[in-house]
């Protein structure tokens, strides 16, 4: 097994051989060399541009969300942290002349990929809500200092936020965190806080994984936590401010993301380099604004992702009743004045079909007209909160719930 020291020793040396990859693309392609015009020049730079992608250590991307549109008028978008915690910081696109109202808590998941991997979601619904997003720090950056971060830290998390935000705030979770925000909702409710979120959005989450199991629930449950604990989980090495830390590394979980979809990933870099080499432009654009944020991951706290795996994917604690938080047990039948949407993807091969609508059932007394669940035809899991089916069927209908269950 590779050590997280010897992974970044590879890595290190990698972004060297990536940097001289670079130097010698821009001299081929520059403008004044009459080579990079030729059909042998465009497969150099090609077959350069395609070895610098493999060899790069891709960084966080930012939102660079600016401006938005509504009625044919540009508004300008500034982007604040308004709460800042020692794994996460509460960001807000502060729409500015716009009047704050219908706040939305977006919630993005804990599994590997920044927040950033929601552009598309905060520009799709920001022209119809206030959107505030949790924005997870990378294990690795976090000091010992500041203590471990649990599966139960997790929905503390989100019940400060929520109370941050206030009465009739809209969450919506994506993906990992329906698991926390499901809990959190039913622990404010349990405890009658004023701020317990009006409408609650759950899309492509693991709430039931005994329905329709995928790949990834398989994994889970073929392997014992001695397995995960021995193999999964690493130490931090020197260097970084949270050395020591043991965490769930970034490069793991996006190797197991490529390994499900190994010819598919592979094929995209075949396309890429045609692209290059036939000058497609925008294709090879829209292949780097993927890869871009797609290669860039973080590391998840060891006992966060050791307790996920044992309470969601083997042990079903929430769809069997047992879940608890801080030791006492969770009553979802406490949720009965949160309107509730859940949506899923028909092709998703990540969360299987039944997986998160189970919160229909599993919170009984939300009244039936304050209920909806939406499949989407032929949309996969990243299809579900990006892309053209996003955007068409699934934002529409998200803002349309949100505004129908709005005081």
């Amino acid at each position: 097994m590779v050590s997280y020291q010897t992974y970044d020793y590879m890595a290190r040396t990698g972004q060297v051989m990536h940097e001289g990859f670079s130097l010698l693309n821009d001299v081929i392609k520059h403008p004044a060399n009459p080579y990079a015009y030729s059909l042998a020049g465009r497969l150099t730079t090609a077959s350069l541009e395609t070895a610098m992608r493999l060899t790069r250590r891709y960084e966080k991307l930012g939102f660079n969300i600016d401006e938005i549109a509504i009625d044919d008028e540009s508004h300008v978008v500034r982007e604040e942290v308004v709460l800042s915690k020692p794994f996460c910081d509460l960001i807000h696109f502060n729409r500015i002349g716009l009047h704050d109202n219908q706040r939305v808590l977006l919630v993005a998941p804990l599994s590997g990929h920044h927040a950033t991997l929601l552009k598309g979601t905060v520009e799709a619904l920001l022209p119809d809500h206030e959107v505030y997003i949790t924005d997870w720090l990378d294990a690795r950056e976090v000091p010992l200092s500041q203590g471990p971060f649990s599966f139960d830290c997790y929905v503390s998390y989100l019940i400060e936020f929520l109370e941050f935000l206030g009465p009739d705030t809209h969450m919506i979770a994506i993906c990992q965190p329906t698991v926390q925000a499901l809990i959190a909702t039913a622990v404010m409710a349990q405890n009658k806080n004023p701020c317990v979120p009006q409408s609650l959005t759950l899309m492509a989450g693991p709430l039931d994984t005994s329905k329709s199991p995928t790949r990834v629930n398989e994994f889970a449950r073929q392997r014992p936590m001695s397995w995960f604990r021995n193999f999964a989980i690493m130490q931090v090495p020197y260097g970084y401010p949270g050395q020591g830390r043991k965490v769930y590394p970034g490069f793991m979980q996006l190797g197991g993301f490529i390994s499900m979809n190994q010819q598919t990933h592979t094929q995209k870099y075949m396309n890429f380099f045609q692209n290059l080499v036939f000058g497609e432009v925008e294709d090879a654009d829209r292949f780097r604004a993927f890869y871009d944020e797609y290669l860039a991951v973080l590391d998840m706290p060891a006992e966060f992702y050791l307790e996920t795996i044992e309470r969601v994917f083997k042990n079903n604690e929430i769809a069997r009743g047992a879940i608890t938080y801080q030791g006492e047990p969770v009553v979802f039948e406490a949720i009965d004045d949160t309107a509730l949407l859940t949506v899923e993807g028909a092709n998703d091969d990540i969360c299987g079909l039944g997986q998160t609508e189970a919160a229909q059932d599993i919170c009984k007394n939300i009244p039936k007209h304050k209920r909806k669940h939406h499949v989407q035809a032929g949309a996969g899991h990243y299809g579900i909160f990006s892309g053209s089916a996003f955007r068409k069927h699934i934002r529409p209908l998200v803002t349309e719930f949100i505004h129908k269950y709005s005081d």
